[in-house]
C-alpha cells in the first residue's frame, strides 16, 4: 500500500504561515485521492483540505481562504500552504491517502506533524 511521511510542522505566531508536505511512497499509481486532516486532544479529526485525480478540491469553512491544497504531477507529495494561522490551528495535522485499485480500495495515514500557533 502507500507510506506516508509529513513534514513542515512547527511554532508560529498568529498570522503566521506554514507549509506541510507529505511524502507518499509504495503503491503511487493507486492514489485517488488525498487529504490533510487535524486533531487536538478531546476533538474528533477535522478535514481541513481534499484533492482528487479529477482536481476537485474540498475545504470546510473553517480552512476556506486560508489554506490551498495541492500535489505535485506525479502525486508523490501533496502539500497545505498555510496562511493566516489562527491559535485554534493549533493541533497535529495528519496525511491521508486514499488508494484505488480495480479490485479493492483502502486508506493510509502518515504519523502527523505537529503545528503550534501562539505568540
Amino acid at each position: 500500500q502507500l507510506q506516508l511521511v509529513e513534514s513542515g510542522g512547527g511554532e508560529v505566531p498568529p498570522g503566521g504561515s506554514l507549509n506541510l508536505s507529505c511524502v507518499a511512497s509504495g503503491k503511487t499509481a493507486d492514489i485517488y485521492s488525498m487529504a490533510w486532516y487535524r486533531q487536538t486532544p478531546g476533538k474528533q479529526r477535522e478535514l481541513v483540505a481534499s484533492i482528487n485525480r479529477d482536481r476537485y478540491i474540498n475545504y470546510p469553512d473553517s480552512a476556506r481562504g486560508r489554506f490551498t491544497i495541492s500535489t505535485d504531477i506525479a502525486w508523490n507529495t501533496v502539500y497545505l500552504l498555510m496562511d493566516s494561522l489562527r491559535p485554534e490551528d493549533t493541533a497535529v495535522y495528519d496525511c491521508h491517502a486514499h488508494g484505488l485499485t480495480v479490485v479493492a480500495t483502502y486508506d493510509d495515514w502518515g504519523e502527523g506533524t505537529q503545528v503550534t500557533v501562539s505568540t
